[in-house]
């Protein structure tokens, strides 16, 4: 059921890679985890290497945008939060029309880019270039994770060190000068 995941173009275990590192770094830093799955029936649910047990909510979805219902109840319900941070596939569907719905309600939207990814090039690279134009702020794993911490004096920071040591793996963006 995984096949459709699979599908995005070749960097698919580096989108992985970086994707758990910002799953572990949420859970060390205690961040809420929302995640939607489009239409699990059908295209399967989450890929098995990715550690989503700590979710705060999981809720399978048909609308592209995962400002779903029970998201935006969850959201309200955490109302002092100003800031989300989105990473996941498609960035040109799934992913850009929730950062779209997000920038709507009045939220900072933070992407992850090397965590992000289309089954085409062409769509990821235009996904993103339109989410900036939004309002999007488009970022690393890296650069995320640091920026949470917001300094080595953070209590989980040799942990958070330990997570980032290994370089986040390459997406191939570099090849996109227009990014």
């Amino acid at each position: 059921k995984q096949w459709y995941q699979r599908r995005v173009r070749g960097h698919f275990p580096a989108i992985l890679s970086n994707a758990n590192r910002m799953l572990q770094s949420a859970k060390l830093l205690d961040i809420p985890l929302v995640v939607t799955e489009q239409y699990p029936k059908g295209l399967g649910s989450t890929c098995s290497e990715l550690d989503i047990d700590h979710c705060s909510i999981n809720c399978p979805k048909t609308k592209f945008s995962m400002v779903v219902p029970e998201v935006k109840a969850y959201l309200e319900e955490k109302g002092t939060r100003k800031s989300i941070v989105l990473f996941g596939i498609e960035a040109h569907v799934c992913v850009q029309q929730t950062a779209i719905d997000l920038l709507t309600l009045g939220y900072d939207v933070h992407v992850i880019v090397d965590a992000t990814s289309s089954r085409t090039d062409t769509d990821r690279v235009f996904a993103f270039q339109r989410m900036r134009q939004a309002g999007v702020f488009l970022t690393t794993s890296e650069s995320m994770i640091l920026t949470l911490a917001g300094g080595s004096d953070h209590p989980q920071f040799r942990d958070l060190q330990r997570i980032i040591k290994t370089e986040a793996q390459d997406t191939k963006l570099l090849s996109f000068p227009t990014l």
